[in-house]
């Protein structure tokens, strides 16, 4: 299995080599050469495996200049009750009738990026020394809440790395902030900027694709690599979450084997509902791929019209890790839909960076339309979606798995389907307690552990032990920086002096 560029399909370089680099050096994002098919006999097998066992053998399709060795070392070091309070590693909770809640967030940082960066720190530092690189690898990162606590997680103290994570100062909530803040380890920086998400992400893109800042990490015995979802070992073990749960599901008879299920996604940056779209393709049943956004509905916009226009207002939410305008994993659906067309993707991803926007072909226009429906709420909703939910169900979930809910049901009320659904949940409730007590009406004037209190008291959930352990943590980055200034704090915390 090779992976080419998005923007370049003769680019030919292996998983390991995808996985160090993060991303390619024309500015596309890798994908694998082709995708590799499971078969319902298959899926009936894993559904008496450990997860796991489930992640050794989807892995062992994409990874194939990897040992089995070396995927077992990797798969047993990431997915144990050591890192997650759960045995199952991802849980499939009973909403209702027909509709199963898939918790993501049994992790060290309560969020789903843990499904990822538990195992990424294992995946790189293996491509590494397979490819005798011999260097510091730099993880870049820009977060707008979650994927930066659970990379700093997942690396911190891991030898020949350092981690640098880049969040918008008034962009995430309270506890994401004191989660990344108050971050233990050698190896990690914290720092916040004026701006929002997508000008982290930009930054941090710019960055990676400068060849004069890659050529002075080179002089110093150093590489950029990336722990977002542009890196192919961030996106591939979110797939196994897809294809473990249809496995589960037959096991347990709620199910039978080839029945079709609708999958739900809370998404901003649109990996974690493209690693559905990965897993149908591959052969798992899947009837609808329902994208589920916030205010910031460019998605919801673009798969209705075809038309990509980040030109609009951006919001701040209480659902922070879908405030994003720029969905980078965007750019390896349509390489997939357009045929593998990388000059369709430079020319359209290339109007989006000098225009801010594009509109894509008609032939795309109709595969988005079969393959996605995509729906949006505001946080009025949001709010109302998750007190319904609590007062019905018993049910706490936080503010980004309540948006999928609410899309769901607007698409149920719009379509009368009735396929049984998985229903993403991407965070604990307890990273955004402020907002879950307020949506169910109890009074929010109070500290945010005072806060967390008050949720386990309505909510009857434990508390994560990581996050009542912050409580007494010092804050050790207090850094506030322009997003022109990126550069130069990435030189500075690598001591490199030729800024």
């Amino acid at each position: 299995m090779y992976y080419k560029s998005t923007r370049n399909s003769s680019v030919n370089v292996t998983s390991a080599q995808a996985i160090a680099q993060g991303i390619s050096k024309d500015g596309g994002l890798f994908v694998p050469s082709e995708l590799p098919k499971i078969t319902l006999d298959d899926v009936k097998a894993l559904g008496d495996m450990s997860y796991a066992q489930r992640a050794f053998f989807v892995f062992s399709k994409y990874l194939t200049d990897f040992t089995d060795a070396e995927i077992k070392y990797c798969v047993e070091s990431a997915y144990n009750t050591k890192n997650f309070d759960s045995e199952n590693i991802a849980e499939l909770a009973h909403l209702f009738d027909g509709t199963y809640m898939l918790e993501l967030w049994h992790g060290p940082t309560c969020a789903f990026k843990d499904m990822a960066l538990q195992i990424l720190p294992y995946l790189l530092t293996t491509s590494a020394k397979k490819l005798e690189l011999n260097k510091k690898i730099v993880i870049l990162v820009a977060t707008s809440g979650d994927t930066g606590k659970a990379a700093l997680e997942g690396f911190k103290d891991v030898p020949d790395t350092e981690i640098l994570v880049f969040y918008p100062d008034d962009g995430v909530s309270a506890m994401q902030k004191k989660q990344m803040t108050t971050q233990e380890g050698k190896n990690v920086n914290v720092c916040a900027i004026k701006g929002n998400f997508d000008d982290a992400q930009n930054g941090v893109k710019a960055i990676f694709t400068n060849q004069d800042i890659a050529d002075e990490l080179d002089k110093n015995g150093m590489m950029f690599s990336s722990a977002n979802s542009i890196n192919w070992g961030r996106l591939a073990p979110q797939i196994i979450y897809y294809i473990s749960s249809y496995a589960q599901l037959v096991k347990d008879g709620e199910i039978g084997l080839g029945d079709k299920i609708n999958i739900v996604v809370p998404t901003g940056n649109f990996g974690n509902i493209l690693a559905g779209f990965y897993a149908k393709k591959m052969g798992i049943p899947v009837n609808k791929l329902i994208c589920a956004s916030n205010a910031n509905n460019v998605l919801t916009d673009f798969i209705r019209t075809g038309v990509y226009n980040r030109n609009r207002p951006f919001h701040t939410t209480i659902s922070p890790s879908m405030d994003i305008l720029i969905s980078s994993n965007l750019e390896r659906l349509l390489y997939h839909l357009s045929g593998e067309n990388d000059a369709q993707i430079r020319e359209w991803f290339g109007a989006l960076a000098s225009e801010g926007k594009y509109e894509v072909s008609n032939s795309v226009k109709e595969m988005l339309k079969d393959e996605f429906y995509a729906g949006c709420c505001d946080d009025i909703q949001t709010k109302e979606c998750i007190k319904e939910i609590y007062d019905k169900y018993s049910y706490t979930c936080d503010t980004h798995t309540a948006v999928a809910v609410k899309v769901y049901e607007d698409y149920k009320s719009a379509t009368g389907d009735e396929t049984k659904t998985i229903i993403a949940s991407t965070a604990s409730p307890y990273k955004f307690s402020g907002s879950v007590l307020d949506a169910m009406g109890i009074d929010t004037n109070s500290d945010e552990f005072e806060l967390v209190e008050k949720l386990a008291e309505a909510s009857k959930i434990p508390v994560p032990a990581s996050l009542a352990e912050l409580k007494n943590k010092d804050i050790r980055f207090k850094e506030i920086i322009d997003k022109t200034e990126m550069k130069e704090f990435v030189f500075k915390t690598l001591t490199i002096h030729n800024a």
